[in-house]
């Protein structure tokens, strides 16, 4: 049966971004600002969603939906919900840089048991199913099997984090947890996109990622790809969003002694 959702996401993915592909470094991105000037949205985030919700009613109209533009659809104390991010990583779209993503996710009571992260530029497609390990397929590759980092040293580690939303008018930014960690590791990436950054902590292309005051929908299949390839998720404190650690159970303890 998850084999069967997940197949269903993954068609779903692909869809989406072929409709992201085709308005990709145009002229008609028709974007607009939500909270505040870092804040966008564009047309392709608007019309993915749409595609994707519309396909889940139209297969399982039963099922709820949580979308990152549209809020909460349908019956949310059903059995089964997708978490969705039609378009994860709109800044870097939005200026012409490709990594973006889909991110599609599907709960059954509470729990989060299919995730499907897709860079359609990149042609990356992430996959996990509970119990059934995270996958990756590039380009017309065969899905090769995930496991997130075994380095046991910050100083040899690669790790990522972003900047909420809200940054320029709250100090409680995430800058001064960069300035702990960034002498003692490798180097930091800032990949601006969370679901990207949780799929490259899945197949050990970063060693580690913390970011704070995510949303359900940015991190929801990324959190299960990295469980399915071997590491650990927690939680950094409970008064900014979802603000998360992710890698090998050894190095989200180190990470934890400098991000907060």
């Amino acid at each position: 049966m998850l084999e069967e959702y997940l197949d269903f996401a993954v068609r779903m993915a692909e869809e989406a971004g072929r409709i992201q592909l085709a308005y990709f470094r145009g002229d008609d991105l028709a974007m607009k600002t939500k909270s505040n000037v870092s804040d966008v949205v564009t047309r392709a985030d608007r019309e993915s969603e749409e595609l994707i919700v519309r396909r889940i009613a139209e297969r399982y109209p039963t099922h709820a939906v949580l979308g990152e533009e549209g809020g909460a659809r349908g019956d949310a104390a059903g059995e089964w919900r997708w978490v969705v991010d039609p378009l994860d990583g709109t800044t870097n779209y939005s200026q012409g840089l490709p990594v973006f993503c889909v991110s599609i996710a599907l709960q059954h009571r509470g729990e989060t048991v299919v995730g499907v992260v897709y860079a359609p530029y990149l042609r990356e497609l992430f996959t996990a199913v509970r119990g059934g390990g995270a996958w990756c397929r590039r380009g017309a590759g065969e899905p090769v099997r995930l496991q997130v980092s075994a380095k046991q040293e910050l100083a040899r580690s690669v790790v990522a984090t972003g900047f909420p939303y809200d940054k320029s008018e709250n100090p409680d930014n995430n800058s001064d947890n960069v300035a702990r960690i960034l002498p003692r590791v490798r180097d930091v990436r800032r990949m601006g996109s969370a679901a990207y950054d949780l799929a490259c902590v899945a197949s050990s292309m970063l060693d580690g990622f913390w970011e704070l005051n995510l949303h359900e929908w940015d991190v929801c299949a990324g959190n299960l790809l990295v469980t399915e390839a071997g590491g650990v998720v927690e939680s950094l404190r409970p008064d900014r969003g979802i603000s998360l650690v992710a890698g090998n159970a050894t190095l989200v303890g180190y990470m934890k002694q400098y991000v907060r």
